[in-house]
């Protein structure tokens, strides 16, 4: 454990939180495979995670925020520092304007999207149906812009409610900030909160749009595997300037079944690397290396990394 949380008495000792030390976060993963966090923190109330990001700015702890545990990879060594994650209800809760037709919808950062997108559906709401099928947290995916082929989380976002460096709340409407592909450009190291723009339509019209996309993404996609989802962004062809698919550039450098220790590139879908009781993030890391150099080497692409990496003593804030 590192020299600053041999004091975490100081950091989250009086607050309204439950705290596990040397937790096994690697195993929290979509992963499930890969090291542990010095302190994994879950805070009970808004009061209580402000405090926290105000004190670990301050005494210098990297704090950083673990969601659905998609689209990420913890190093072999583990995280220093404090991993928050937002399970506890105050995090989960989502709310409709109650009075009248339902335009709006305020969904706390730790509200799983699959529960809130079915949620939505039920009611007739339309405005998040193509994220179907995206495992994420709220918080996640807004900070990430997740989304896919039918649309991102962004298409229907009004504002975003973060948690400062300082421990002050700030909202940003959506014009102020810039969501591009698989980014944002939010500042602050922790979004507690979004609002959405909703229509009301027939709930089974709906209903039957979720279950659309969904088959769609079943059969394209390994989700029978365990993996974090797509590996790489979709790039910029150097000749074209347009964007390509990651998956279609790897499957052109043959690269599928391609396997380091217990990891593998998806026979499936390219843009996946599976994983299986042997393999270790190392395996993992090694092979997104490998298929980096391999697509570059066969196309002149550089591949950028989907997938997120933790990794100790990195400094990381968000």
């Amino acid at each position: 454990m590192s020299g600053m949380l041999r004091s975490a008495s100081s950091l989250f000792g009086d607050l309204d939180v439950e705290v596990e030390l040397d937790a096994p976060i690697g195993a929290m993963t979509w992963y499930g495979i890969g090291g542990r966090a010095d302190a994994l923190v879950r805070p009970r109330t808004i009061e209580a995670l402000t405090t926290l990001a105000s004190r670990c700015a301050r005494s210098g702890a990297s704090l950083r925020v673990l969601g659905a545990g998609a689209n990420l990879l913890v190093a072999d060594e583990g995280v220093d520092g404090v991993v928050v994650k937002l399970d506890q209800q105050t995090f989960r809760d989502v709310k409709y304007n109650p009075d009248g037709a339902i335009d709006r919808m305020k969904a706390m950062a730790g509200a799983d999207m699959s529960k809130t997108v079915m949620d939505t559906a039920r009611r007739g709401l339309v405005g998040l149906a193509h994220m179907a099928g995206i495992p994420a947290t709220i918080g996640g995916a807004v900070r990430m812009n997740a989304g896919g082929a039918f649309g991102a989380i962004s298409d229907t976002l009004e504002t975003v409610t973060c948690i400062t460096r300082t421990g002050e709340q700030v909202t940003y409407p959506k014009s102020e900030l810039r969501f591009d592909y698989r980014s944002t450009n939010i500042p602050d190291s922790i979004i507690i909160s979004a609002i959405f723009h909703l229509s009301e339509d027939d709930p089974i019209a709906v209903r039957d749009r979720v279950k659309e996309i969904f088959s769609f993404k079943k059969s394209t996609q390994p989700l029978a595997e365990h993996s974090a989802g797509c590996a790489f962004k979709n790039a910029i062809d150097p000749v074209t300037e347009q964007r390509v698919s990651a998956g279609k550039l790897i499957d052109e450098a043959k690269l599928k079944g391609t396997t380091i220790g217990g990891a593998t590139v998806s026979t499936h879908h390219a843009n996946f690397i599976t994983v299986n009781p042997t393999a270790t993030a190392e395996h993992v890391l090694r092979l997104l290396e490998l298929v980096q150099k391999r697509v570059y080497e066969s196309s002149g692409v550089q591949l950028e990394r989907e997938v997120v990496l933790w990794r100790r003593d990195e400094g990381v804030s968000a």
